[in-house]
């Protein structure tokens, strides 16, 4: 068990450097076999392509203390799935699904003082990310890359934890309906911090995003996915090439479907139609699941089920999820890898 001086159950979503990271590098058209090593810094070239056109993505998942002290990962195979396309998108290499889970083993294994307690709420965050190296100043692909993967404990991703928070759609676009939404790529993300900062700056949690092509139409909160429920007891979730596929939300989507019994539908969010949904939510590795209090658009404020209170639906979802993380509910078959 965890027997680190830290305050568990206060933990932000903050960098420290814990004991060991994961580094394989990719040369001369194949992989080498990786090792753990102490140094949180890399050394690369100047010229990296990563550094200059942004030929890098990541992937986040954790790892979590059951009622036993035993460690366990969640899904990880599905975040070296969706790694693999991002790799794809941008022309980088794959790393194997095998190499990408042993490699998160060993740097949890490395790492075990800092997985939380359970019953804490915390978390290990792990992420794992590869960028393109070497010395290239032409708009091509790397020749060399690194994969590599640090570990920190985690608490909640918004303050607050379980508790509905506010957000306001945004005039900016996220990604491009053909473009590299759908990536889990550092680009995305830097495109849209002027908009988290100025909806932080308006009192809001962060921002909704609407569809680049007719901003008529939901498409992520922030860095998480969407989800309402309708008030015919209904799980909607949008669709749209161009949203990150979280594994969250289709574990979320099996849970209430499989599990809660409900009615699931993927489909078109239209921002002007949500009087249909009793409850909303944003989801994801990081933000497991956040209730939302409420949407302003277009300065009209739109509450869900309480701006105060979590909803009976979302707090039944939360529980399910979490439940299988950390070992209380059953899992499905495949979702649990133990360490």
């Amino acid at each position: 068990m965890p027997e680190k001086n830290i305050d568990w159950k206060n933990l932000g979503f903050d960098y420290q450097k814990t004991n060991k990271s994961y580094i394989s590098i990719y040369k001369d058209g194949k992989w080498d076999d990786g090792k753990l090593t102490e140094d949180n810094f890399i050394k690369i070239s100047e010229a990296s392509t990563s550094l200059h056109y942004g030929q890098q993505c990541f992937e986040g998942l954790k790892a979590y203390r059951t009622k036993e002290g035993d460690i366990q990962l969640f899904r990880p195979d599905e975040n070296a799935k969706r790694m693999q396309n991002s790799c794809d998108k941008i022309l980088m290499p794959r790393v194997p699904v095998d190499k990408f889970i042993d490699a998160v083993k060993q740097v949890v294994k490395a790492n075990k003082e800092f997985v939380p307690p359970h019953g804490t709420g915390a978390t290990l965050y792990i992420r794992p990310f590869m960028i393109g190296t070497g010395h290239t100043v032409g708009v091509k692909p790397a020749p060399e890359y690194i994969f590599r993967i640090f570990v920190l404990p985690v608490g909640s991703y918004f303050k607050g934890g379980l508790s509905p928070v506010n957000f306001v759609t945004t005039e900016y676009d996220r990604a491009a309906p053909k473009g590299t939404g759908a990536a889990k790529v550092g680009g995305n993300y830097a495109a849209s911090l002027e908009a988290h900062k100025e909806a932080v700056e308006k009192g809001y949690a962060d921002c909704i995003y609407l569809d680049a092509k007719t901003h008529t139409k939901i498409e992520e909160v922030g860095a998480a996915n969407f989800f309402g429920i309708t008030k015919d007891d209904v799980f909607v979730t949008p669709k749209s090439p161009s949203i990150l596929p979280s594994i969250t939300k289709y574990s979320l989507m099996y849970i209430a479907e499989k599990i809660l019994g409900m009615k699931v539908e993927e489909r078109d969010v239209v921002i002007d139609q949500l009087d249909e949904f009793k409850e909303a939510g944003a989801c994801g590795t990081a933000a497991v699941i956040t209730p939302i209090g409420s949407i302003t658009h277009k300065d009209k404020e739109h509450v869900f089920y309480s701006k105060e209170e979590v909803g009976p639906v979302t707090r039944k979802l939360y529980e399910t999820l979490v439940g299988i993380q950390t070992g209380d509910v059953d899992a499905p078959e495949g979702w649990i890898y133990k360490v």
